[in-house]
């Protein structure tokens, strides 16, 4: 597999995008993942990303979205939210990534109100039109599990039914190896999920909380879970996911630990591409 970011470690500590993704290639990384808007990203912008990725041999795989309206009750805040994730759908194919990934947010009302089958069955609906649209455009939906107690899909079982539900060949799962951790999901697990994974997160955290820190930082063990996904024997991408440094002054270093350490484990299983 490939060792990539999403770029907005960089953006989030005020480094603009040119010069985020000339860091990207410089420290090593395959790939990269793009965040942004794509209902308001400019035409400037974008040819400013396809520039500078072209310029440094830097593919870009995956656009993420947190598209939490895709469930909601009101008919149409779903019709919006479909509609601009495919906006993500086109600025992808645009941009020659692999997958949008997609993030579907929690049960409202602690599951109260509106009978959490009813918010499931919305999330199925919606992403089947965007998996239906997705591959005209030979794009994958990869699905976030969130590992928050509420979240649609908070464990690999539920992963496991959302994507069966789905029953489409490009709406897949993201393995998020943190996000496992804080579901107290073990690595044996993730077997369960051959033939359904699409892309990779990796980052670190305490065990407690939500960290998206470089590997290292914290206390999740990465090799059982890297070699489960190595049998997986997945054609993608695992992509660093770093969030909010604690010193933005210091995001090069910030971002070249994680590198070197993300490296390091993928060598250690032999996951990563020669």
């Amino acid at each position: 597999m490939n060792l990539g970011i999403i770029n907005s470690a960089f953006s989030q500590a005020g480094v603009d995008t040119k010069t985020g993704l000339e860091h990207i290639a410089r420290i090593g990384f395959d790939t990269v993942d793009i965040f942004t808007e794509a209902m308001s990203i400019s035409e400037e912008e974008i040819r400013l990303i396809e520039s500078t990725c072209q310029a440094n041999g830097l593919p870009i795989i995956s656009l993420p979205v947190v598209a939490i309206g895709l469930i909601d009750f009101n008919d149409p805040v779903r019709e919006f939210h479909v509609n601009r994730c495919k906006k993500f759908i086109d600025l992808a194919k645009r941009l020659g990534a692999k997958n949008i990934l997609l993030v579907l947010g929690e049960y409202i009302w602690q599951r109260e109100v509106i009978p959490p089958e009813d918010q499931w069955q919305w999330g199925v609906e919606t992403v089947r039109e965007l998996g239906e649209y997705a591959a005209t455009a030979g794009i994958e939906i990869a699905l976030e599990l969130e590992p928050f107690r509420l979240s649609l899909l908070n464990n690999i079982s539920e992963m496991v039914r959302f994507v069966d539900d789905c029953a489409m060949p490009n709406v897949l799962a993201n393995i998020d190896i943190s996000h496992l951790v804080l579901a107290d999901t073990s690595a044996q697990e993730v077997a369960q999920l051959r033939g359904k994974a699409a892309h990779v997160h990796i980052s670190d955290c305490d065990g407690k909380v939500h960290g998206d820190l470089p590997p290292g930082r914290g206390v999740v063990k990465f090799a059982p879970y890297l070699q489960a996904i190595k049998e997986l024997e997945i054609d993608g991408t695992v992509s660093i996911e770093l969030e909010y440094s604690p010193d933005p002054a210091k995001i090069v270093e910030w971002v070249e630990e994680a590198y070197q350490s993300t490296a390091d484990l993928m060598n250690q299983v032999g996951l990563r591409d020669a």
